[in-house]
């Protein structure tokens, strides 16, 4: 196991849809409903974040 990096990635489901959103820990967001995109989105940081910046549905 390694050591914690005090890094937060949130995703919630919202509810009655299929869409998920995510918040990296640098404060971008993202939708997608598929949740393997999600992921990659999230992992992929810093490709494709910006900080506050918002991306639709599976961007």
């Amino acid at each position: 196991m390694t050591a914690p990096t005090g890094e937060i990635y949130r995703v919630d489901w919202l509810p009655g849809t299929d869409v998920l959103h995510g918040t990296c820990h640098c404060g971008a967001q993202h939708t997608a409903e598929d949740p393997v995109k999600m992921w990659e989105w999230m992992l992929g940081h810093p490709e494709g974040h910006f900080e506050g910046h918002f991306e639709g549905p599976d961007s």
